[in-house]
């Protein structure tokens, strides 16, 4: 069959329009169709079901009316009696449609401008949904384009098939970049919004770091040494946290390269960023001290149920430690994921001469004995009265100048103390209306009753509904700084499992929950922690 120049000249459009937008060829020709369909619709009456078909080989368009096939017609330009369907189809049934072909028309001028904006707007969809597909498949790359245009501080950058945007609080500080640049940036989300697919671009983004190291060092790329932590101050500092696989591959040689070139191809697209490259270990005191370099460390105390670690350093250390503006230590702090307290060896020093004072005063009151033998017992290591009550006699006994009568004596005074604390605390705790039963509840005590009552928390119910956080409090991290709040607990030696486990004493006293449900969620965990294994 012979095709006609118009129909030649159809195909010959689509394939164009397919080629130039990167969309699929029988997009073009369904948009097409479409806009024939409207065009038809407003020359035959817009109540009409009109279909357009486009054949792919040919060109050749072919419409038909749709009419409904139904046994009373009410409205004869979209339905046709089931009688006089069944002539032209001996099969038509009631709900089918019966096509009616139509003539070929010639578009009108305003037609053809219906027509045509159908056609771009069903083309621009197509091409915001290629972009989308395309672009959210390739957030945590590293992309290459061209600056286009500079809005308001953040700049457009033309990536070939797409557009993608860098905010200005994306750029790394004092960074200018005019038309025409050669830009490369990390693509860290892709969104589809309604004006399209919006690819939002980073250069401070930790991982930007992370994927240049990717690219620069091949045994990063193998596997062979792995990026465990990054901690960025954009366009300033960052420490980098890396670890080898390989017992024979120095993991912090290999990232700074023959005469520091790995390391320094990096720092030339972070314009000038310092970076340290830090052996990550799995002890956090050993991990804490490397991240701290170049600073050197006298002693570390770790505190691992808050995550906190207190880090003295030689006093003529510390300002080398806290880093200009707190930069050394907070970009420490974000790479390890601790808190750290940094302190000089005399403070420190002056800190424990306070706390042995503070223990002193504490036995001569309970227990009343001179300050001779309050500091012996502060010298020893004990730090509650409690210590002293329920330690064996004989590690008391064994103390210089102590026999077994002294110890003996120095016990029962601190367990009558203990007694008198318990009993006002109970009095206390009546007082506040709280209820005997939560004594039932094991690791309780009056002191404990005491806290919860001046939080309105009385019966098992009511402390039943208590999460762990409620008691122990809680810490939230944000811009690489630990918030802490304090729970009622707080003050009490109390650990998040003891109070998990209490809240469950509750819940089960209080009828919320029974041991059936205890041993059903035991056995589901197991069950999902050996699918994890296998």
């Amino acid at each position: 069959m012979a095709v006609s120049a118009n129909r030649l000249e159809l195909l010959q459009i689509a394939d164009a329009v397919a080629r130039e937008k990167v969309i699929d060829r029988e997009i073009v020709l369904a948009a097409m169709a479409d806009a024939i369909q409207k065009a038809a619709r407003s020359r035959y009456g817009s109540e009409t079901n009109i279909r357009a078909d486009i054949n792919s080989k040919t060109g050749e368009i072919r419409l038909q009316r749709l009419l409904e096939v139904v046994d009373t017609v009410e409205d004869y330009s979209t339905q046709i009696a089931l009688e006089l369907a069944r002539d032209r189809n001996i099969e038509a049934k009631i709900g089918d449609f019966i096509a009616d072909p139509l003539p070929p028309m010639d578009f009108g001028r305003i037609a053809a401008q219906s027509a045509k904006q159908v056609i771009v707007q069903k083309v621009r969809e197509a091409e915001r949904d290629r972009q989308f597909d395309e672009f959210k498949d390739r957030v945590g790359e590293i992309v290459n384009g061209t600056v286009k245009r500079v809005e308001y501080g953040n700049v457009i950058v033309d990536l070939g098939r797409g557009e993608g945007i860098i905010r200005r609080d994306e750029m790394i500080p004092r960074e200018a970049f005019r038309y025409g640049d050669r830009v490369r940036a990390y693509v860290y989300d892709v969104r589809r919004e309604q004006r399209g697919p919006q690819i939002f671009l980073s250069r401070t983004h930790p991982q930007f770091m992370v994927k240049l190291f990717t690219m620069e060092v091949p045994e990063i790329y193998d596997g062979i040494i792995q990026i465990k932590s990054v901690a960025r101050d954009p366009g300033s500092r960052a420490k980098i946290a890396v670890i080898s696989n390989d017992s024979s591959i120095d993991p912090v040689g290999a990232c700074v390269g023959m005469r520091g070139s790995r390391v320094q191809a990096v720092v030339g697209e972070l314009q000038g960023e310092k970076i340290d490259i830090i052996p990550w270990s799995n002890d956090p005191a050993a991990f804490i001290v490397n991240a701290l370099q170049p600073a050197e460390v006298a002693k570390v105390v770790l505190d691992e149920d808050a995550e906190r670690i207190e880090v003295v350093v030689p006093d003529e250390q510390l300002s080398l430690a806290i880093g200009r503006r707190g930069q050394n230590v907070r970009l420490a702090s974000q790479l390890t994921g601790w808190d750290i307290d940094i302190m000089t060896e005399a403070e420190e020093s002056e800190r424990r001469q306070k706390e042995f004072n503070e223990r002193t005063n504490l036995f001569m009151d309970a227990l009343d004995v001179d300050e001779m033998v309050g500091q012996v017992l502060a010298s020893e290591g004990f730090a509650q009265v409690e210590e002293v009550a329920y330690v064996d006699l004989e590690e008391i006994a064994s103390i210089d100048g102590f026999d077994e009568d002294t110890a003996q004596e120095i016990q029962t005074r601190a367990r009558e103390y203990l007694e008198k604390i318990e009993a006002e605390m109970d009095a206390k705790r009546l007082e506040l209306g709280v209820a005997d039963e939560l004594r039932s509840i094991d690791g309780m005590t009056s002191q404990m009753m005491v806290a919860l009552g001046e939080d309105g928390i009385k019966t098992v119910e009511d402390f039943a509904g208590c999460a762990a956080d409620d008691l122990v409090g809680w810490s939230e991290r944000k811009d690489g700084e630990t918030k802490k709040f304090e729970g009622l607990f707080s003050k009490f030696d109390v650990s998040r499992a003891e109070a998990e486990n209490m809240i469950v004493q509750a819940r089960l006293a209080a009828g919320w929950i029974t041991e059936e449900d205890l041993a059903t969620e035991a056995a589901a965990e197991e069950e999902a922690e050996g699918e994890q294994e296998a």
